[in-house]
């Protein structure tokens, strides 16, 4: 049985509104209930940015009466199907589409405030749309296998890495909800949510944590958020261990993974993220075949960072 499926439903906050159905109930009243948690502030943000055109402003009408998006009824129905009570799906459903609402103002001021990325990443996580989110489901971000993934270089590794015996975020009972979304088609409303959300899961390592790379990027979620994320729960719990898969995708697209002798097998592993990466550039510098177009991208991510660096490719 799924973690959603036993798990209680979250102990209503002190001084918060009663429980209430986003189907039923009209949106200034969910917002008026919203608005204890998320604070005046993301309210009134999100109410002076009416004017924009385009997708924000659709953004902002869903907001405004969830129940029309064109996903809401694939969304409740998989909440269920995932063992969600109907009021953690309402609640989840209104931040959801409130933080998407909220995230374009928020993405103008990461950029105009600020020039280190990463400063600029924290500042568009800061949505408290999405922090009350990952509050209100994280019980549901707990794996059911025991080891934990994170991944980078393309949603197939996810894909690979469950196969494996591993879960990643897109497979916990709320991850596996929302990665079956569109939501918005713009992906820079909705990404940090997942980035608020992939720190939280990480929080949930209790043993070995299987990190596998395609393609390696220093200024990445995984390397950037997520990995330091679980340096901190590492030296709370001895037992949390980072274990590194380099991956390649073989002519025929299947994943494989680089030997230290750069031949291709089906597991190996290393301790250390450098032994990783050095591993998989070696293999996309040495051995990459031009006319593999399964592993165009990660060579041409390698060739690009290696030459930044100043290094032979």
């Amino acid at each position: 049985m799924s973690p959603a499926a036993t798990a209680a439903p979250r102990k209503q906050a002190q001084g918060a509104a009663p429980k209430r159905s986003a189907r039923q109930v009209p949106h200034p009243a969910v917002l008026a209930d919203l608005q204890r948690t998320v604070g005046n502030a993301a309210v009134t943000r999100w109410v002076q940015c009416q004017g924009d055109p385009g997708v924000r402003e659709e953004a902002r009408r869903h907001a405004t009466d969830p129940t029309v998006h064109g996903e809401w009824g694939t969304f409740r129905d998989m909440m269920a199907q995932a063992g969600f009570p109907n009021d953690v799906t309402d609640d989840a459903w209104q931040l959801i589409l409130s933080g998407i609402a909220e995230q374009g103002q928020l993405n103008d001021e990461a950029m105009a405030k600020y020039a280190d990325r990463q400063d600029q990443r924290d500042h568009r996580a800061s949505n408290t749309w999405y922090q009350e989110l990952v509050k209100l489901i994280a019980d549901y971000l707990e794996i059911d296998t025991p080891t934990l993934a994170l991944w980078s270089g393309g949603r197939q590794v996810s894909d690979y890495a469950l196969a494996k015996g591993h879960t990643p975020l897109e497979s916990t009972p709320f991850g596996g909800v929302v990665d079956k979304l569109t939501l918005t088609s713009d992906w820079m409303l909705k990404t940090p949510m997942w980035n608020v959300l992939s720190k939280a899961f990480v929080n949930h390592a209790r043993g070995p944590v299987h990190i596998f790379l395609r393609a390696y990027n220093p200024e990445s979620v995984l390397i950037a958020q997520e990995v330091p994320q679980l340096r901190v729960v590492m030296a709370l719990n001895p037992a949390v261990q980072l274990i590194w898969h380099p991956v390649y995708a073989a002519a025929d697209g299947k994943l494989m993974e680089v030997t230290k002798s750069l031949e291709l097998a089906s597991d190996t592993s290393y301790p250390t993220r450098d032994e990783c990466v050095r591993v998989l550039y070696d293999y996309l510098r040495l051995n990459h075949d031009p006319a593999n177009a399964h592993s165009q991208r990660a060579h041409m991510e390698m060739s690009a960072h290696l030459a930044a660096n100043g290094n032979p490719q």
